[in-house]
């Protein structure tokens, strides 16, 4: 396969998602549709390799992710990180129920070692994946380390669409209290960026050109790195980018947004959405014949684990359940999906460009800290804990 032929049937896939996600209104999110298509095209046409042929190579993909970590990081404010503790207790208590979920319940159908293996990557991200395959490799269980591949690459397909479903019901509900006047729209932070004084002043328009600003990035990035090195990774990069950006941003060292004030953020989140279904690869039809019912029943009490604790914790802080489900939900997939699913909500829901930025700024502040609390913090702690239950 070419690699123009490779980049078509990439962005065809991404494309024909996107499509069926604008006609069914979110209703069903595109990347839902594209992992189907990728799915189909691994087990016929696809090459396992063709992200790589169609040019979105290991070293794109790592600049893609923390530039869009950062540039995301530039897009909360001080004031609006400390007001998600809400959100990052919901999202841990959404992992405590997977957890019960799987192992309480799921122990009265399923062996130990194969829920303690499974548990991990269905928690969040690739990391726990790789802890709790090599340890079930270690232990001599090569089948249940293509399990916890396996729960990491497929999650996303019950992860999607659930999450379409309660953020379009929070969503609706949120519209209506903004319609009313019950709800005011948010305060946007670029609205008083040229009355608020910052240590570093900004740059005059002129000089924000792509260049100059995807070096300002860089930098930040590599600060990130440096320190996360520093502190021997105790902590994730990407976590670390997120804390940079909004540090960077407030300082006034660099731009809000600053991949859009470049033009480059559809080029970067083009990648890392391919990347996301380059897993797939692994998931072999006899593969998923074989774990198809562990999967289904893992995953499924799983998922009623931390609906219930999601359902408790949200009352106790007064988060409505859509959201409080939405949020723990981020377990199953993460960023950039998160971003993705919570975007094509708003789009799809708002009539004006006023309510459609009003339904981003109310929910995805609080997607992205479930997400990064989950998949780049807990879900590698718990796959620590969990291969010494082994």
């Amino acid at each position: 396969m070419s690699l123009i032929t490779a980049l078509i049937c990439v962005l065809g896939a991404l494309a024909i998602g996107e499509i069926v996600s604008i006609k069914s209104k979110a209703i069903i999110p595109s990347v839902f549709i594209t992992a189907i298509i990728f799915l189909i095209g691994y087990w016929t046409i696809f090459p396992a390799n063709i992200l790589e042929i169609a040019g979105f190579v290991n070293p794109i993909i790592i600049t893609s992710m923390l530039f869009l970590v950062t540039h995301l990081g530039t897009m909360l404010s001080l004031k609006e990180l400390t007001r998600q503790w809400r959100s990052f207790t919901i999202a841990l208590f959404g992992i405590v129920g997977i957890c019960f979920g799987t192992l309480a319940l799921g122990k009265m159908f399923f062996e130990w070692e194969m829920l303690v293996i499974a548990t991990p990557p269905l928690t969040g991200g690739v990391v726990a994946s790789i802890i709790m395959s090599e340890a079930a490799t270690a232990k001599g269980l090569p089948e249940l380390a293509v399990l916890a591949v396996v729960m990491y690459v497929m999650q996303g397909f019950v992860g999607y669409p659930l999450t379409a479903v309660v953020l379009r019901l929070e969503g609706k509900s949120l519209l209506e209290k903004f319609r009313s006047g019950e709800l005011a729209n948010i305060e946007k932070i670029e609205e008083n960026e040229e009355n608020i004084k910052r240590l570093i002043p900004s740059l005059p328009k002129e000089y924000q050109t792509t260049y100059i600003v995807l070096l300002k990035l860089a930098l930040l990035v590599a600060g990130a790195i440096f320190f996360t090195e520093s502190i021997n990774e105790v902590v994730s990069r990407y976590v670390i980018c997120l804390f940079v950006g909004v540090i960077g941003a407030e300082s006034g060292f660099i731009e809000r947004k600053p991949l859009n004030v470049s033009g480059s953020f559809g080029f970067y989140m083009t990648g890392l959405m391919a990347f996301i279904f380059g897993g797939l690869a692994k998931a072999t039809p006899e593969m998923l014949q074989k774990l198809l019912v562990p999967f289904v029943g893992i995953i499924g009490f799983g998922v009623i684990g931390m609906m219930v604790f999601s359902f408790i914790i949200g009352k106790i802080l007064k988060e409505s359940v859509p959201m409080s489900c939405a949020i723990s939900l981020n377990a199953l997939y993460g960023f950039p999906a998160n971003y993705a699913l919570t975007t094509e909500a708003a789009k799809s829901l708002g009539e004006t460009e006023e309510e459609k930025q009003f339904l981003i700024d109310s929910m995805l502040p609080k997607m992205l800290v479930g997400g990064f609390t989950s998949v780049t913090i807990v879900s590698v702690v718990i796959a620590g804990i969990f291969v010494k239950l082994l």
